[in-house]
């Protein structure tokens, strides 16, 4: 009987032992880009209604070079849902303070069918904008920030050396200017 008991309590030690040494699971949500911007701030983004999908030409549109090319889902909070719909940004007006784009990217897949097609592959990238002029009075009132996926570590990593990265996202958007630094339109359903 003793010896039962001094083995079972072996087995529970050791189990005890190898879950305190197992790498917790990351929370994305305590990320924080270098601008400042926290993803926990898109908590939900993942359900958010989708604007439009975004299949770049080649690589150079997606989160790196190395990439085959990429798929995106484009995915606005309720508040740029609401913008659309009242016809912003298309009619110049600017959008309203609060609204936010998420952006999520994976590798291009083309997986063995009867017919071509081009699915979602590896999870890449989230990207964030976030519309708020007080916070952002240098971009146009527009905060961007990316978080790369590493699919062998399952994490989430900021991307951009520096706060001013984001001025990088801005400078690239300056082409949609007109339209309030949004490029994706809001297609008919």
């Amino acid at each position: 009987m003793k010896r039962r008991y001094i083995a079972s309590m072996m087995i529970a030690s050791a189990s005890i032992f190898v879950v305190g040494i197992t790498p917790a699971a990351q929370d994305r949500f305590t990320l924080r880009s270098p601008n400042g911007i926290a993803f926990s701030e898109f908590k939900g983004y993942d359900k958010w209604q989708m604007i439009a999908s975004s299949q770049p030409d080649d690589a150079s549109g997606c989160g790196t070079a190395t990439d085959p090319g990429c798929i995106k889902a484009i995915l606005g909070n309720p508040v740029m849902i609401k913008a659309y719909r009242d016809g912003i940004p298309a009619n110049g007006k600017s959008v309203p303070d609060g609204a936010k784009i998420a952006i999520i990217e994976w590798q291009k897949n083309r997986p063995a069918q009867a017919y071509g097609v081009t699915v979602p592959g590896t999870l890449a990238e989230v990207s964030f904008m976030v519309k708020n002029p007080k916070r952002f009075p240098d971009t146009n009132g527009w905060g961007w920030a990316t978080f790369r996926y590493d699919a062998a570590s399952d994490t989430f990593r900021p991307f951009g050396d520096s706060p001013a990265f984001a001025k990088t996202c801005h400078e690239c958007h300056a082409g949609a200017k007109a339209r309030d630094f949004v490029w994706t339109s809001y297609p008919k359903r």
